[in-house]
């Protein structure tokens, strides 16, 4: 989906094809059909945006094959699709049994991060549509906070450099601009925007900087505003936003059963305290008594709030969507709301068609507050197919 913004740059509004991960290229063609073309129907979108999520097997494989990408572009278009960003953070799929932590492994100290990254970048480079200005691939924020030493972050260091000159070879190659952000996240190393100014404070800016997912700055309890301040004043672009919402709860004491319903297995739910304290998971919070109000790391669904008395994070979404906008802006929006398959019971898809319904109903929300901060619809890609349509009846 395209918007204009108020300098009439192209902006690109997509979601993250990770709630429906699939492991090489015959399940990401089927995800197309089975989900996102419904989605782009119900929207009336085209070209609709994936933020297309690829298991490190399927990246190598894609890389590796130069007519494989291109079978995949061509499906892309075919059916009105089209993919600026990929959602670089998990390098695999979750697995039976599930080991919350695994999604920060591999991390930026270990090669095999970065060849993943490469590969997304090269394929992505294929992938772009050819009037899109540049691509973007969101990643971890260096590493989970544990174990984390001097030797660890000088490796990280000498990755992060390579991975600049890598991206510098696919441009010299494809012509394509493809940038990095790393996005912070509750309990890693750069959990804060001010981590992230401290711990990138030497990288090259012109092809790496910060994956501002909305929901994580809410659960850090930073100021939206404050936030992508201090990301501008150390020099980091905003590369890419994840537009997601936290779950929040004022009185977790006198509210225990409702967000004990939360509490689910695959993934971590981090939570901070407003007033003092933080936990890695959702139910070692429960067992603490933080004191209320909490954050919890949930993305839930942005058009739908939480049944009271919990709520969701939409204020801070809007303030930082505003902050960010304000600036220099940004021009890839991505929903990311990887958590429709856990929902309690009553708020869960029961099949392909109440997720598709449920992701067009976000996107569509993600639309109306981009518009509602003067953004304006982009209609050419549609005006154009339906030009193309007419001279073929011709």
């Amino acid at each position: 989906m395209r918007l204009h913004d108020r300098r009439r740059r192209t902006v690109h509004l997509s979601y993250c094809t990770n709630v429906h991960p699939a492991e090489d290229l015959d399940g990401v063609l089927d995800q197309l059909d089975t989900y996102a073309v419904p989605v782009r129907d119900r929207l009336a979108a085209d070209p609709l945006g994936l933020g297309l999520w690829l298991a490190a097997p399927a990246a190598a494989a894609l890389a590796a094959d130069p007519a494989a990408r291109r079978r995949l572009r061509t499906a892309l278009t075919d059916r009105g699709l089209e993919v600026v960003t990929l959602n670089g953070f998990p390098y695999e799929a979750f697995q039976a049994p599930v080991v919350k932590h695994a999604v920060y492994h591999p991390d930026w100290a270990d090669p095999r991060r970065l060849d993943y990254t490469l590969a997304l970048a090269r394929i992505l480079a294929d992938l772009l549509p050819d009037d899109a200005e540049r691509g973007s691939i969101s990643t971890l924020p260096l590493a989970w906070r544990e174990p984390w030493d001097t030797e660890r972050a000088d490796a990280c260091a000498r990755l992060l450099d390579r991975l600049a000159v890598g991206l510098a070879e696919v441009e010299r190659d494809t012509g394509r601009t493809v940038r990095v952000g790393f996005e912070p996240e509750p309990g890693c190393v750069v959990e804060t925007t001010a981590q992230a100014a401290e711990q990138l404070a030497r990288v090259d800016t012109d092809r790496l900087g910060v994956c501002v997912d909305l929901a994580h700055l809410a659960c850090a309890w930073e100021d939206p505003v404050a936030a992508v301040g201090r990301l501008r004043s150390a020099g980091l672009p905003v590369v890419k936003v994840q537009v997601s919402a936290a779950l929040e709860v004022t009185d977790p004491v006198r509210d225990r059963s409702a967000i004990a319903g939360y509490v689910e297995p695959r993934f971590l739910h981090q939570t901070r305290s407003g007033v003092a304290g933080a936990t890695d998971d959702l139910d070692a919070a429960l067992d603490a008594g933080l004191p209320g109000p909490w954050r919890v790391h949930y993305h839930v669904p942005l058009h739908a709030a939480p049944v009271a008395p919990l709520a969701s994070t939409m204020p801070q979404l809007r303030a930082g969507l505003a902050a960010i906008l304000d600036g220099d802006g940004c021009d890839h929006f991505d929903v990311e709301t990887y958590t429709w398959g856990v929902l309690p019971a009553g708020q869960r898809p029961t099949g392909p068609d109440q997720l598709a319904a449920g992701i067009a109903a976000e996107l569509a929300q993600a639309r109306d507050e981009l518009v509602g901060l003067g953004m304006s619809a982009r209609t050419r890609a549609t005006a154009t197919r339906t030009a193309a349509g007419s001279e073929a009846a011709a």
